[in-house]
């Protein structure tokens, strides 16, 4: 008799476990065939750290998006969106990506502002063209493949810290740019400009 087989999916905040019928691909296929990759990596091998909150769960609630261009537009609410820009962000099973195939030079930020000592942490992939901006506290950086010298395709850690004044970005636990900021609170922003980008992890702690 054929029984069924467990099969665990996994959601940015929990896992559920299931049963299907034994021969059906969507039960017995392996994680690199369902995409699963990325959930079972967030279930085994991720860990949020003490005093951090993820920012981008099932969905983009607590965030906006705008034209970059546009600061004086009334940004669009995301709140229960799982997409946002005709598809130019969508959420996966533990982050977003930037889909370079729709066009639009478009930000994404959160409601929250972030004052005082903050540390952001994510992981992130970007192709050959990637070259899409981070925006904080008055400044930016430049999340770009080419002149940062990092691999593409491949899955590199990365963190902004900010304590009192100074201002340091690290990518892979190496200081690649540091700087003093320029504002005491402001939402964190991403920017989708030139080049896809996947983003998973995305978390906070501090800030007041």
């Amino acid at each position: 008799k054929n029984l069924p087989h467990p099969v665990l999916v996994c959601f940015p905040t929990h896992c559920v476990l299931g049963f299907g019928n034994q021969g059906e691909k969507s039960v017995n296929a392996t994680s690199s065939d369902r995409g699963l990759t990325f959930c079972e990596t967030r279930a085994a091998d991720f860990k949020l750290e003490e005093g951090f909150t993820l920012l981008v769960g099932k969905d983009f609630t607590g965030w906006t998006v705008r034209k970059y261009s546009g600061k004086t537009d009334k940004p669009d609410d995301l709140d229960g969106k799982a997409e946002a820009s005709g598809k130019r962000f969508v959420v996966t099973s533990d982050g977003f990506t930037i889909d370079p195939k729709v066009k639009g030079d478009m930000i994404i930020e959160t409601k929250k502002m972030y004052a005082g000592d903050v540390t952001i942490r994510f992981q992130f992939k970007g192709d050959a063209e990637c070259n899409n901006d981070l925006l904080f506290r008055g400044q930016k950086f430049d999340i770009n493949v080419k002149s940062l010298k990092i691999k593409e395709n491949e899955w590199h850690d990365f963190e902004i810290s900010i304590k009192g004044e100074n201002l340091e970005y690290h990518i892979n636990k190496e200081v690649v740019k540091k700087g003093k900021v320029k504002a005491d609170g402001t939402v964190f922003g991403i920017r989708a400009e030139f080049g896809g980008i996947e983003i998973k992890n995305l978390r906070v702690s501090g800030g007041k």
